[in-house]
């Protein structure tokens, strides 16, 4: 661990330059006093790293001075920045993993390929793919590519919901979410997200534009799928759910599920929030046959009738009516057909 340390180091100052005890601290998760003694480490052994005071001061490299790693070509060095698994390796627990690799290929990196492996994570954006998908139509996906690699204009004809419209816009990133590729853009000095495979035809204009510096693509798509969410997740759903099954409802609705109140079966609800029950706490409940009321939102009555399904008997729709009322007939039917084939 000391010695992956002292290479984590020595590759931040080499890829970043100048930077303080304090940042160094931050970026590794570790005291200050770890990083003196990590830099007297590298010091004695022979890496010309040194300190300059002051206030814009901190610890650097001697000019000219590089520890290189070789075998990486450019698509080579470029696949790993399209990787997408920040997210994934860091609920693995390899966060931090992931990190040291990205950080020693970009030390590795001559400046131009480095440049280049930065502007990938800028301009491309991939979210987990779902096992089990059909491909999409993509005529127009390799075109829209290299305008947003290019920072190049794109004059397209898009499938709108009254037909086809000529638009042109200036591409900032792509973002593939689940099976489906997003194109995230300005047009207007606005930006709009739009489906790719509903780009009939496209085309990268010559000339280029000026990226906005403070755009963040991975931010400005959980923005904008929150801001989605919350507008399109409009009725609100009141269920009687055992308290074993808090996860399970939050993975089939795929909403955020608030607990109300613990369930005694008296037909009363209180608003007094509870906090959520997860994990262990979720288990011991459950040893109790313990149930609890919740809420969650859904976009229609008809896509919570489908999703709750899922839950069967763990799950109770109190309100509204209409749900519970569709629910009831549902298994009712479906009660009736199991019923009937044993005859």
């Amino acid at each position: 661990m000391h010695a992956s340390r002292l290479i984590s180091v020595l590759l931040l100052l080499q890829t970043r330059g100048r930077m303080t005890a304090r940042e160094l601290a931050d970026e590794l998760e570790v005291s200050l006093r770890t990083i003196y003694r990590d830099v007297d480490g590298l010091a004695a052994a022979g890496v010309p790293v040194y300190a300059e005071r002051g206030p814009a001061g901190g610890y650097q490299l001697v000019d000219g001075y590089r520890t290189r790693l070789t075998g990486l070509n450019q698509d080579e060095a470029e696949a790993l920045f399209l990787s997408g698994l920040e997210g994934p390796a860091a609920q693995l627990g390899l966060g931090t993993v992931l990190a040291a690799a990205q950080l020693k290929v970009l030390a590795a990196l001559p400046p131009e390929l480095r440049g280049r492996a930065a502007r990938l994570r800028e301009r491309f954006l991939f979210v987990a793919p779902r096992w089990f998908h059909r491909d999409e139509t993509l005529p127009a996906l390799a075109t829209v590519a290299e305008a947003v690699w290019e920072s190049r204009p794109l004059a397209m004809t898009y499938a709108g919901p009254d037909g086809p419209v000529e638009r042109r816009v200036q591409p900032l990133g792509l973002v593939l979410k689940a099976d489906t590729w997003y194109l995230v853009a300005s047009r207007d000095h606005l930006l709009r997200t739009y489906r790719v495979s509903r780009i009939l035809e496209a085309t990268c204009l010559p000339e280029r534009f000026e990226r906005p510096e403070a755009f963040d693509l991975a931010s400005h798509w959980e923005a904008t799928a929150t801001a989605f969410e919350a507008t399109t997740r409009r009725l609100e759903m009141l269920v009687r759910v055992r308290a074993d099954a808090i996860d399970d409802l939050e993975y089939a609705t795929g909403a955020d599920v608030t607990q109300i109140a613990a369930d005694e079966g008296t037909g009363g609800v209180t608003d007094v929030l509870v906090a959520p029950i997860h994990g262990d706490a979720a288990v011991a409940a459950a040893a109790t046959d313990r149930w609890v009321r919740a809420r969650f939102r859904s976009s229609s009555i008809a896509t919570a009738h489908d999703d709750l399904l899922r839950l069967g008997a763990r799950v109770e729709v109190l309100a509204p009516l209409e749900l519970r009322e569709r629910l009831a007939a549902t298994v009712g039917a479906m009660s009736a057909v199991y019923h009937a084939g044993k005859r």
